[in-house]
């Protein structure tokens, strides 16, 4: 069986950007994860009943997926400004799992021509794609991780002026948008927790496998 340098290269981005897309997607896309801070983090405390914070989040998250038009949080009140930013925030769910999508159907397909065409992966330095994926991805979230660690709330600032370059409408005013009291910083730091430990996971889970298959196929 012939090896391809390309078919492998190819398949380390496609794998790298459905584990990182697809870490990303698990917050988004659980709901169940926001439920579960309500009651811990006191959110009940700003005069909403816990069956009104949930239809709030559900009616943004509804609209931050694409599944409605018009910006809508519940019975909270909104400003334009705030309407905006949640409108950018759109932009990027939608983009990542479109991306999400995109690189599974991608990855698919290499994989079933992979079989039918009897091409197998070239293994730069004994390993195979999965296994520089994993490593790419894992030490470069590890380094973010490990830095935002030190100061949450500086990389909370980075992230919004690196993805809403010249905007400042994420700073929100609780009197105009008071949805911000219920998304609370420490809600948003265990998003990126969730993420980057699933992340780690599944680049873990990468390189293991790539090891065993190693050392089955090749003796290594």
């Amino acid at each position: 069986m012939k090896t391809s340098k390309p078919l492998s290269i190819t398949l380390s981005v496609l794998t790298a950007l459905v584990v990182l897309t697809g870490a990303v997607a698990v917050p988004l896309l659980c709901r169940s994860f926001y439920y579960a801070h309500i009651g811990p983090m006191g959110l009940e405390g700003w005069g909403l009943t816990r069956e009104e914070i949930e239809t709030a989040y559900d009616e943004m998250m509804d609209f931050c997926l694409g599944k409605r038009e018009d910006f809508s949080a519940g019975v909270l009140s909104f400003s334009q400004s705030g309407a905006d930013h949640f409108a950018d925030v759109r932009g990027l769910f939608l983009l990542d799992l479109r991306v999400l999508k995109l690189s599974v159907v991608g990855l698919g397909l290499l994989l079933g021509w992979r079989l039918v065409g009897r091409v197998r992966p070239y293994r730069f330095r004994g390993r195979g794609p999965g296994f520089w994926a994993a490593a790419g991805l894992g030490v470069s979230f590890l380094a973010v991780g490990g830095l935002a660690a030190l100061d949450f709330d500086r990389a909370f600032v980075l992230f919004h002026a690196l993805f809403f370059p010249g905007k400042d409408n994420w700073i929100f005013d609780w009197q105009t948008d008071p949805i911000i009291l219920f998304l609370p910083q420490d809600f948003f730091r265990n998003c990126a927790i969730l993420i980057l430990t699933l992340l780690l996971v599944w680049c873990g889970a990468l390189i293991g496998a790539d090891l065993w298959t190693g050392r089955r196929n090749y003796g290594a």
